[in-house]
């Protein structure tokens, strides 16, 4: 099979950070490659895209304000006829767990064309957490004709599932092409709004904490204990909390409502993709519960505790580069004032290796499917 037309499908800010670099390596390899967004996380998409160069061949534009998942899932299966019979591609490449990746390879294999699925193999085993993701990373195993798995545990997990071995393959995990790409942006002097603002925040002497968090399953009850652990760690004269508050109301208000007096809190609008990187640098270690970060600050030295009672990352946590605090008050304190306060734990844990990867992930994806 031949690969001549290539579609990649993507909706979300971090499906675009971890698709960038296969985008990109495709191009410097002189293969022509289309990109599909849904756009299911609009401004947010827009930023990394403008940061990476890269311009949508098809903007569906899916994005509305409190979209159910039913809902944007119909919209998605609605558009993708129309795309499939312009681009006309041998492959659909699709990435990770998002709503727009398990309904793009759906569509796909509806129409007979091949599915590639980046970042595949990671598993909870747990339906609800993290929800949908879970469940569309499995969706999409299930459809997919190549699986690039970021490890050798993710591989593994696919063949346990009856995957068949010869279409796995161990590539180590994109984001980190995409963190080496934004170092060096950075380091050559790109500068965006939120950069400087996050430049001006920063109180110098202290050590900066990085906040982030937006899972479903956090929602209610699980901020709210985060909000009181934060509050709590804020009183610490030796701490400043920098918290860039995702727009979905269920975060906004209780963050609003529970740490919009807080001291030594820096509550700020969601930030682009450089800033972030510019913030994990300058952080002291990370309170979160996104899966990005946690494969990401290893790069950076930086140490992360994860709000959720699972990970689908069971790598970091192995290597000892984060640690699972769950959403309990008490253990979010207790674990951030260990690393504030113990040095030698704070030191094992930045040290530690990444599991996920060498910046070359991108390349293998290429390398691979060139041999169809």
């Amino acid at each position: 099979m031949s690969y001549k037309n290539i579609l990649c499908v993507f909706g979300t800010r971090p499906e675009a950070i971890k698709m960038a670099p296969v985008v990109l390596a495709f191009r410097a390899a002189g293969i022509p490659i289309q990109i599909c967004i849904t756009a299911q996380h609009r401004g947010m998409l827009d930023s990394v895209m403008n940061f990476f160069e890269l311009k949508a061949d098809y903007d569906l534009d899916l994005m509305q304000p409190n979209q159910s998942l039913n809902k944007l899932a119909s919209r998605i299966f609605d558009n993708m006829d129309a795309v499939l019979d312009k681009a006309k591609p041998d492959i659909v490449l699709v990435h990770g767990d998002t709503t727009t990746s398990s309904v793009a390879a759906w569509s796909a294999f509806h129409r007979g064309i091949k599915v590639g699925h980046v970042e595949a193999g990671l598993r909870t085993f747990n339906k609800y957490a993290p929800f949908p993701e879970e469940v569309n990373r499995q969706l999409t195993a299930r459809i997919a004709d190549y699986h690039f798995a970021p490890t050798q545990l993710a591989r593994q997990q696919l063949i346990d599932e009856g995957i068949l071995p010869s279409t796995v393959t161990v590539t180590g995990n994109t984001v980190i092409d995409a963190i080496q790409i934004g170092l060096q942006k950075i380091d050559n002097g790109f500068q965006s709004a939120d950069m400087k603002l996050a430049e001006s925040i920063i109180q110098p002497n202290k050590k900066i904490i990085l906040v982030t968090g937006h899972r479903r399953e956090n929602f209610g009850d699980g901020f709210e204990n985060i909000c009181a652990a934060l509050a709590t760690l804020s009183q610490r004269d030796d701490v400043q909390i920098i918290y860039p508050v995702h727009l979905n109301p269920n975060v906004q208000e209780p963050v609003r409502r529970l740490l919009g007096e807080s001291k030594n809190i820096s509550l700020i609008p969601p930030v682009d993709y450089p800033t972030i990187i510019y913030l994990m640098k300058n952080c002291y270690l990370i309170l979160t519960d996104s899966g990005g970060i946690q494969e990401e600050a290893p790069s950076l030295g930086k140490p992360v505790l994860v709000f959720r009672d699972t990970t689908e990352r069971p790598e970091a946590i192995e290597a000892g580069t984060a640690k699972i605090v769950g959403i309990n008050a008490k253990s979010i304190i207790t674990a951030t004032q260990e690393l504030l306060d113990n040095a030698a734990i704070y030191q094992q844990m930045s040290i530690a290796s990444n599991p996920y990867g060498d910046g070359l992930a991108a390349k293998r994806i290429v390398d691979i499917l060139l041999q169809y």
